[in-house]
């Protein structure tokens, strides 16, 4: 890869930085408190085994973590989502949740549902979260206990699960399309919408591991769908065929891509939010790993991620041939799974041509075209 930086004095010579400057505006923040989950899910691109003494000793405290709350706030946020791993595993996790609401902030919380108890339920009750999210791996034990690798987890979703759903806690339903739930996938979706009517999505594209494990990255491979079953996924769901045919002008380009631009970045990362670690590592969306787009909060301050390390990273350039002839002149890029992040978790390179997702892409251009 062909990145280029410069000072932050010579910013505003980079023709990006007019348009930075203009839509950069810090919504939301997203912090993930703990790598460190109950389950061992096929898929799962973060996870280490919830008795991991040195991803524990590793977690951002209370304190570092209202550090980065607060600076946040002053540069403008007002939503926070509290994930992991699985972020119910942070014996302090009540005093992180009411550290932020405290402040003002909207908070959502991603969870398993495993863990939750009767104090989850009072602290949720007495000063609501904007939503729970949950996400449905199976409605049987035989299929969601494949997935989760953990016996008897089954039965902890559906308790916590019902806790939440009796006592009136928002909650919002999602699942992953998976090789070992697609027999299984119509009855998710429906367990879902009964218990969530206004809200349901599904995730058919899984990217790898954050710490790049030869291993759990092979059963992430061996979990993902091909391009025609992910296809009929999308087109057997009514809200997301209709929203693919209804915004095809945003997919399909009537001519090239980003042809006449060399930038590596043409997403939303780090316009409006940023994700941070376990450890306390920034960037810019929450799967940016590359070694050069990432930011110890620990050693710096998020006012300088924010404001001067964000625009150096989002004008990182490539002089790589076969992206310039692939993906950056694809004219079906948003169909895509493609960005800088997933190319590097995908092939160590964040400039590189990925083979499945553009397989994927084709699918879904024929299936519109149709």
């Amino acid at each position: 890869m062909g990145s280029e930086y410069s000072d932050v004095s010579d910013l505003k010579n980079f023709p990006l930085w007019e348009k930075l400057n203009k839509k950069r505006i810090l919504a939301s923040f997203d912090l993930e408190i703990t790598s460190r989950c109950s389950n061992n899910c096929r898929h799962c691109y973060i996870n280490l085994p919830a008795g991991d003494k040195d991803a524990k000793s590793g977690e951002l405290s209370l304190k570092e973590l209202e550090r980065i709350a607060d600076q946040a706030i002053e540069l403008g946020a007002l939503w926070c989502l509290i994930s992991g791993g699985e972020p119910l595993l942070r014996e302090d996790f009540s005093d992180i949740y009411m550290m932020l609401k405290k402040k003002g902030l909207l908070v959502s919380v991603f969870t398993s549902a495993c863990l939750i108890n009767e104090s989850h339920i009072e602290l949720f009750r007495k000063y609501p979260p904007r939503e729970i999210e949950v996400t449905v791996y199976g409605v049987t034990e035989e299929t969601y206990e494949k997935v989760s690798r953990v016996p008897g987890s089954y039965g902890k979703f559906m308790k916590g699960l019902n806790l939440l759903l009796d006592n009136r806690v928002k909650v919002r339903l999602k699942t992953m399309a998976l090789r070992s739930n697609l027999d299984e996938f119509k009855e998710i979706e429906t367990f879902c919408r009964e218990r969530t009517k206004d809200y349901y999505k599904f995730d058919p594209m899984l990217h790898l591991r954050y710490d790049r494990d030869p291993v759990r990255n092979e059963e992430i491979k061996s979990e993902r769908l091909t391009p025609k079953e992910i296809v009929k996924l999308e087109q057997d769901d009514p809200e997301r065929s209709s929203g693919l045919k209804e915004n095809c002008g945003e997919f399909i380009f009537e001519g090239d891509g980003h042809h006449n631009c060399d930038h590596l970045f043409h997403c939303g990362a780090g316009l409006s939010s940023f994700t941070v670690s376990p450890e306390g590592i920034f960037r810019l969306c929450s799967s940016l790993w590359h070694p050069d787009f990432i930011y110890d909060l620990r050693e710096g301050s998020l006012k300088e991620a924010w404001e001067e390390f964000v625009p150096k990273v989002l004008n990182a350039t490539s002089d790589n041939p076969e992206f310039h002839s692939k993906c950056h002149s694809c004219n079906i890029v948003n169909l895509c799974l493609w960005c800088p992040a997933h190319a590097y978790l995908e092939t160590g390179v964040s400039d590189k041509w990925v083979d499945n997702f553009c397989k994927v892409a084709h699918a879904r251009e024929a299936a519109l075209k149709k």
